[in-house]
Parts: C-alpha cells; sequence; structure tokens
C-alpha cells in the first residue's frame, strides 16, 4: 500500500513540473513572440513608411511617448502592488484625468502670474492629493479599485472642466520651453526625461526592498500578511506614486503642448494598453518598469506609423482595444495553467 501511495506521490509531482515546464514554454514563447511582432512592425514600418527610421522620426517617437510612458509607469506601480486582477487588483483609470487636471492647475497658475516653481508645485500636489483619495477609496473605504478610480475619473474630470471652462488654457515660459526643445541630434529633451525618470523608478522597484514589498502584496498577499507586511500602507502608497506620475505627466503635457488639453480623457487608451503590455516583455509575464518602457515604445511606433502611413486615427484605437484583449486573455490563462 505504502509503494502504490509512493507511486502516486511521484506520478503527481512528475505532473506538476510538467505542467510548470509548460506554463514556462508558453509564457516564453509569448514573450519572445510579442518581441518578433514588435520587430515585425518596425521592419513592415521602414519599408512603407517614409523616415521611419530616422534618428529625427525616432527622436519623436521617445517624445511623443514620454507623456503616455509616464503615466503608464504610475499604473504599472500600481499593478505591482495590487495584483494582475483587472477588477479587484492594480487598476487606476483616472490617471488620464489627473494629467488633464494637473496640467490645467500648471497652466492656470502660470496665468495668474505665478512662477514656474509655484505651478509645477500646486501640479505635483494635485497628482498627490488624487492619488490619496484613490488610496483612500480603496484601502480604507475597502471600495474596489476599478470602482474607486472610475468615480475618483469622473470627479476629477467635472473639476478640470470647471477650472478651464472647457477651453485650452495656453502657457509659455522659459523652462517650459526648454522641456519642450530637442537637442543638437533632434532627440526631444521629453525623450531625456522619460529616459531618466524610467531609469529612476526601475532602481526603486526592482533593486530595493521597497520593490521586492510590493512584489510581494501584489502576487502572494495571503504571504505577505503572513511575513507581517504592511499591505494597506504599501497598496496606499502606490497608489499615492501613480498620483505623482499623474501630476509629472500633466507639467510634461503644458510643455509639449504649449498649454492645457480639453482631451485628456483620450490618453486612457493608449495607458492601459503601455501597462498591460509591459508585462509580455517580462520573463515571468508580470509587470516591470523597464517592459513598460519597452510597450510605451512599442506603441508610439506603431501610432507614429498609421500617421506617416495616413491611416486613420480609428483603426489606432481599434488596434489598441485589440492588443489589450490579446494581451489580458493570453496572460490570464498562463496564470490559470501555471496555478
Amino acid at each position: 500500500m505504502s509503494a502504490d501511495i509512493q507511486f502516486a506521490s511521484l506520478s503527481a509531482v512528475a505532473d506538476s513540473n510538467t505542467q510548470r515546464s509548460k506554463g514556462n514554454l508558453a509564457a516564453a514563447a509569448l514573450r519572445f513572440g510579442s518581441l518578433l511582432v514588435f520587430a515585425s512592425i518596425l521592419v513592415a514600418f521602414s519599408l512603407t513608411a517614409p523616415y521611419f527610421l530616422s534618428i529625427g522620426n525616432i527622436g519623436n517617437v521617445l517624445g511623443q511617448s514620454a507623456i503616455a510612458g509616464v503615466l503608464a509607469i504610475g499604473w504599472t506601480i500600481v499593478l505591482i502592488a495590487g495584483g494582475s486582477n483587472v477588477v479587484t487588483g492594480g487598476i487606476d483609470l483616472s490617471l488620464a484625468a489627473n494629467m488633464g487636471l494637473s496640467a490645467a492647475l500648471y497652466a492656470s497658475l502660470l496665468r495668474l502670474g505665478y512662477g514656474d516653481a509655484t505651478a509645477a508645485a500646486g501640479a505635483i500636489l494635485t497628482g498627490l492629493a488624487i492619488g490619496a483619495v484613490n488610496a483612500a477609496a480603496v484601502v480604507l473605504a475597502g471600495i474596489v479599485p476599478l470602482l474607486a478610480t472610475l468615480a475618483v475619473m469622473n470627479v476629477v474630470a467635472g473639476l478640470e472642466l470647471v477650472l478651464t471652462e472647457n477651453t485650452v488654457i495656453p502657457a509659455s515660459t522659459d523652462v517650459l520651453t526648454a522641456i519642450s526643445t530637442s537637442d543638437p541630434f533632434g532627440v526631444p529633451i521629453l525623450a531625456y526625461i522619460l529616459i531618466g525618470f524610467t531609469a529612476f523608478v526601475t532602481a526603486v522597484i526592482q533593486y530595493t526592498p521597497l520593490g521586492l514589498r510590493l512584489y510581494a502584496v501584489g502576487e502572494f498577499p495571503d504571504a505577505a500578511r503572513a511575513a507581517g507586511l504592511p499591505l494597506k500602507r504599501l497598496v496606499a502608497g502606490a497608489f499615492i506614486a501613480s498620483g505623482l506620475c499623474g501630476g509629472l505627466a500633466g507639467i510634461l503635457s503644458v510643455s509639449y503642448l504649449s498649454g492645457s488639453t480639453t482631451g485628456s480623457g483620450e490618453m486612457l487608451l493608449p495607458v492601459v494598453v503601455t501597462a498591460l503590455l509591459g508585462s509580455v516583455f517580462s520573463r515571468r509575464l508580470v509587470p516591470t518598469i523597464t517592459g513598460t518602457l519597452l510597450s510605451a515604445l512599442f506603441v508610439g511606433f506603431l501610432v507614429n506609423g498609421f500617421q506617416l502611413l495616413n491611416l486613420p486615427s480609428t483603426l489606432v484605437s481599434g488596434v489598441q482595444g485589440l492588443l489589450i484583449l490579446i494581451v489580458v486573455s493570453a496572460t490570464t490563462l498562463l496564470r490559470k495553467r501555471k496555478i
């Protein structure tokens, strides 16, 4: 009888190892397949779109991706701490509206005669306040992040309309001009800001105890709770960090557009695509900051190629929606197989 039990145990272990190997193989196939698709799109656009791989156009894509990239990094931090479940896990639908209100406040303060430092502080504090409201709604009130950030998004969007009266508030200062210019090689300063910000957040998330704790809370909440980690504080901190990214993106938006914008809501879909697609570029299909940067560049080159080929913008939105469906479906199925 003991021999039968031992044989059954060995068979179960073998089956588990086989399933794990299949899951790892499928994850690797998805990751390398995504990189192959990325490279194929670059090759296709380089052959069909004029000046696609020129230094000036690559720099232009980097600059255009800076705002969505910073927002997606904020979303990724929430995704890491809250988990990958799109309903109960890490999600922040208020990020685009956060950027819009922060940009509107920044431009409004400049119009009232305040300096760049005061206006920037106002934008940053606005982003932090929105992040704090999200944190309180999720952690203290216990509202599902999807519903909490959706409600905050609508409130913030309404405040932006009240502040701007649904008009663009122009803004121009030496600092904004410096941010919106390019270097002698034609690479926008916004591109350097995106790369520098990504490097800083990567260093914090990937190589510090704080980042490891965020991953632990998001992937293994029960184990993290048993280990004594402050789950609520870490999740709240992730939402506040996301709000900070919204404030920073608002400043970059004002520099890029020379004023506030009434179409901040249109940024939500690219940000969602960028944040969710970022996990595909990681080895374990988990969200990473570097993966988010690669995803931002992928989406940026995709949009840029469509623009160079004079394809309708509605087609871009359709492709982005399709990417969300494919990525969420693929990663969900792979995680279920691993479990």
